[in-house]
């Protein structure tokens, strides 16, 4: 599972909004000939990126190269089910990814435009967002 082997701190404020707007960096494919982009902003848990990740791995048979470009940083916390109000903040459940619209979450080469272009959408499939596939000469 994807996660910061080591942070500053344990626990961090959520900054609700920070998905908002257009993405002003990581929104052109700069690894493979083939990208998938988010359309709408959102947060992508660790581990819905491993699930379309593998998707997108089974179908091209492990063959070409995939190149995640998001990592999850952000710590998110979770109280215990029927805990009361107070006592402080909940401990780490998960790390999450903050996507803006425009973000370029994987990229593929060494594959043809078809194969790739049915990956992605497989793996889309797995995201809570809209994505949608680009190839180098739309970015």
């Amino acid at each position: 599972m994807f996660g910061p082997r080591k942070t500053k701190y344990r626990k961090a404020q959520r900054l609700r909004g920070a998905e908002k707007g257009v993405a002003t960096r990581g929104f052109r494919a700069a690894f493979g000939a083939h990208a998938l982009k988010a359309m709408s902003g959102s947060e992508i848990t660790a581990r819905q990126i491993e699930a379309a990740r593998r998707a997108m791995t089974r179908y091209v048979k492990r063959g070409g190269k995939i190149w995640i470009r998001v990592f999850p940083h952000k710590p998110i916390t979770q109280k215990a089910a029927e805990v009361p109000m107070g006592s402080g903040k909940g401990s780490l459940d998960h790390y999450v990814a903050v996507v803006k619209k425009g973000t370029v979450l994987f990229e593929m080469d060494g594959v043809d435009e078809a194969t790739a272009r049915e990956a992605m959408r497989l793996a889309g499939e797995k995201l809570p967002i809209k994505c949608r596939y680009v190839n180098n000469n739309e970015i």
